[in-house]
């Protein structure tokens, strides 16, 4: 799709972001986001605010470390000021935000996460990284085949997203005390199956819903 080529060659950290995760978003996915925009933009909203309560938990349950407290902190705000901007859009075009049954994308890559510190934490936030830059992966996979309204508010969000994947991504380095790339390979494997595995409903982080039969 050269839009797409063209809109992703120019958005800064997008190369890195692809580089990272092992797969691109099927486009059977896509086609599953322009089916179902309200719903999109719903799950969008609860992803949002999941992301600044994953931020807040880490700073009430590392209340010593210095470096992660401020980096989660910036990120809580961020996130929720997304969720503020999300609700916003779907006030306008009347979508009313309610409760959804979360997809198994966050909860199947967090099944491996260790039980006992520093390992606990360092899984936490490596899993928190994915999430960020799976989440920046699909804002850009998008944008291109959306209206103006939200091809510019996506595009907009890819660099503070490529920022929280970086971020965590230091932290889970800084918390093991040095290479955490055996443990990411680890969970980059889950994303791409729960990223190329059939669902049975469409969410932001689902894998591709198949036609009804």
């Amino acid at each position: 799709m050269p839009r797409f080529e063209s809109t992703a060659m120019s958005i800064p950290g997008l190369d890195e972001i692809h580089a990272f995760l092992p797969c691109r978003t099927p486009q059977r996915w896509i086609e599953n986001a322009l089916a179902s925009p309200d719903l999109m933009l719903i799950d969008h909203a609860h992803c949002e605010k999941k992301a600044a309560s994953t931020a807040l938990s880490l700073m009430y349950r590392y209340v010593e470390d210095t470096e992660l407290l401020e980096r989660m902190s910036r990120l809580a705000r961020e996130e929720l000021r997304h969720f503020e901007q999300v609700l916003s859009i779907m006030k306008k075009r009347n979508i009313a935000y309610c409760h959804l049954t979360p997809s198994r994308y966050a909860a199947g890559l967090r099944k491996p996460v260790r039980t006992e510190e520093p390992g606990r934490l360092v899984d936490t936030l490596i899993v928190g990284g994915i999430i960020e830059a799976r989440s920046c992966e699909r804002f850009a996979a998008l944008a291109p085949h959306l209206d103006d309204e939200l091809s510019a508010f996506y595009t907009g969000l890819l660099k503070s997203e490529a920022r929280h994947f970086r971020d965590y991504l230091h932290l889970a380095e800084k918390a093991a005390g040095g290479d955490v790339s055996e443990r990411v390979e680890r969970f980059l494997a889950l994303d791409h199956e729960l990223i190329q595995l059939p669902d049975s409903e469409f969410r932001f982080h689902s894998g591709p819903v198949p036609d009804a039969a």
